[in-house]
């Protein structure tokens, strides 16, 4: 419905207009607001790191380290059969601790160019895949891990090296319980000691944060590691109700 101005009583006129402008204020204001927005409050002992203008901002400075060309040449030739032979180490033990099994349906959650997704392959976890930012086909597709574009209960097992590059841990974690199946497993290595690189976006502590992230799920084994800087292996369980 059309308001013709003109037509109006003299005294409306003010109303009217002012309701207008405050109406297309509003719908400026509302498109403004980010789609993404940091968590209020954060458990103790896990801080987000300042200077993210936006989460665009943040995006682009992952993806300048995974589309460094210098770094992906790296990972793909001398790093690659040393870190597909860590890694295949540490889910023959997790076999061995019975939280995973070559029936597993496995998600490496921030794969980069997929040597955690190759070992898993290596030790006869064949239903494997990774998602990052950039894909590295067939190992690796394109995704984002605080959206993952999984459907709700997709696997079995969720590998993860990357928390700390996690704007919203929150998100993060809440991604990997929506996606794995009830009593499935997730195994996060993360680094308690600081020792991060400025690509990080949060700092954690202690595991005391991750218990209070994974809502649905129960804490059932934390060890000791030496995982390419990180120094924890923390494995949850979510709950089959």
């Amino acid at each position: 419905m059309k308001i013709n101005l003109q037509n109006l009583p003299f005294t409306l006129k003010p109303f009217i207009l002012s309701l207008f402008l405050s109406l297309s204020l509003l719908t400026f204001l509302s498109l403004q607001t980010p789609r993404h927005t940091k968590p209020t409050i954060l458990p103790p002992d896990l801080k987000i790191r300042p200077g993210y203008s936006s989460y665009n901002a943040y995006i682009n400075l992952q993806l300048n380290k995974t589309l460094n060309p210098k770094l992906r040449k790296i990972w793909t030739t001398r790093d690659w059969t040393r870190k597909v032979q860590v890694f295949s180490k540490f889910f023959e033990n997790l076999k061995l601790r019975g939280f995973l099994n070559n029936h597993s349906k496995a998600l490496c959650v921030g794969a980069r160019v997929g040597q955690e997704v190759e070992a898993l392959k290596r030790v006869g976890v064949n239903d494997s895949v990774g998602i990052d930012l950039v894909p590295y086909p067939p190992l690796v597709i394109k995704g984002d891990f605080h959206y993952q574009p999984f459907d709700d209960r997709s696997f079995d097992f969720e590998f993860s090296n990357v928390f700390d590059h996690a704007l919203y841990p929150l998100k993060f974690v809440g991604e990997i319980e929506r996606t794995l199946k009830p009593g499935g497993i997730c195994v996060l290595h993360v680094s308690l000691s600081g020792r991060t690189d400025k690509y990080s976006a949060n700092d954690l502590y202690s595991i005391g944060p991750l218990k209070e992230l994974f809502k649905v799920s129960e804490l059932v084994e934390v060890r000791q590691i030496d995982g390419f800087g990180l120094d924890t292996e923390v494995v949850f369980r979510k709950k089959k109700k």
